[in-house]
């Protein structure tokens, strides 16, 4: 390491870059799972169990008010296509209520994927740091203006 003032200045920019860079790929290419030590994680997992009985309760009562709007009386309600149009809206909210963190794991992993292989195909997926080429020091150092 050289004693010149410009050479030092320049290392310790490429320093901290290489710093950030490091940081930046680990948030990226770390599992919600994973993410300060998976406290976070238990908490949101807590969270989603309360309001998961929230939406299930709020997924009945919405069900049976669609059924009441749709169907003056529940002679319509026999009609196969009015029945079958209510329970594949209500099983598809049931999947979206139940599932839902599941799929957003799942779109998670995908778009993290994508993006690690992006970062890594421009090559800042390796551990190669950036240092100062010994010849710009040499040519730092050699010049006596400074």
């Amino acid at each position: 390491m050289s004693d010149n003032w410009i050479v030092g200045n320049l290392q310790h920019a490429l320093d901290v870059w290489n710093g950030k860079l490091s940081e930046i790929w680990q948030l990226v290419s770390q599992t919600p799972e994973t993410f300060k030590g998976g406290t976070i994680w238990d908490v949101i997992i807590n969270i989603h169990g309360a309001l998961q009985a929230i939406g299930l309760a709020l997924l009945v009562i919405f069900f049976i008010t669609g059924v009441i709007k749709t169907c003056g009386s529940f002679v319509e309600a026999k009609k196969p296509e009015h029945a079958v149009k209510l329970f594949i809206r209500f099983g598809l909210a049931h999947m979206i209520v139940t599932y839902g963190l599941d799929l957003m794991l799942a779109i998670f992993k995908i778009v993290q994927g994508i993006t690690t292989t992006i970062m890594q195909t421009a090559g800042f997926g390796n551990s190669a740091t950036a240092t100062l080429p010994s010849e710009l020091i040499q040519t730092i150092e050699s010049c006596r203006i400074f």
